[in-house]
């Protein structure tokens, strides 16, 4: 009897201990990924090129699962907080630029040569945080469905940088699909009646607008 009930409790720690780090990680994905931003650069200015190449496009892969996984695992586990989506939110802005940065570091002529493009990119992300704090007060954290599509777009056009150092299509995609999703963002913004965080677009935050309830899918949102 003493044998089992040793055993149930030696399981059942084992369980706890499992559901304990499960609750934890989307929190250590999100340091994971905040982590990779400072290595990013590093990398890219400390190691050689073919070497820097090789490990920052690994990153961005690692970067970008972690990103995907975070918000998923949280709602499922039930641990999804306004502050966790927040910090999530700036980490990714933090992330992405560490590598825009040190894709630059690698393909000076290659991005000059779309200068004007990604100024206006970036004008439109400030045009983001400048709406949001001018109605709220704080930050934008919506998570939209687009702009979740646009991290995938980043991960092919800097792949294809990085790693190949082309740009054409996939940079001018990542580009111009940018823009989009920071005008739906925006419009999100302007349409929400009160700062909320995970508005999936512009037409769910239509809804809350005139007071109706929106569905949220676990994957997403």
């Amino acid at each position: 009897m003493q044998h089992t009930n040793t055993k149930d409790f030696y399981w059942q720690n084992r369980i706890w201990i499992m559901k304990t780090l499960l609750k934890k990680s989307p929190y250590l994905l999100i340091l994971f990924r905040f982590l990779l931003a400072p290595t990013i650069l590093w990398v890219a200015y400390k190691a050689e090129e073919p070497t820097a190449r090789l490990w920052i496009v690994v990153f961005i892969v690692l970067g970008l699962l972690s990103d995907i996984f975070d918000g998923i695992i949280a709602r499922y586990m039930g641990v999804c907080t306004v502050a966790m989506r927040r910090m999530d939110s700036q980490t990714d802005l933090i992330f992405w630029l560490s590598v825009g940065v040190a894709c630059y570091h690698l393909n000076p002529t290659l991005i000059a040569a779309y200068r004007y493009e990604i100024i206006a990119l970036f004008v439109m992300e400030g045009l983001c945080y400048g709406v949001s704090f001018w109605r709220f007060g704080k930050e934008t954290c919506t998570h939209a469905f687009l702009s979740k599509l646009w991290g995938v777009c980043l991960l092919v056009a800097f792949i294809s940088l990085i790693g190949f150092g082309y740009g054409s299509f996939p940079l001018l995609l990542a580009v111009y699909w940018g823009l989009f999703s920071q005008l739906d963002v925006i419009l999100i913004i302007l349409l929400l009646p009160k700062w909320q965080n995970d508005i999936p677009s512009s037409y769910h935050a239509y809804l809350l607008r005139k007071g109706k309830e929106i569905k949220k899918h676990k994957l997403f949102n």
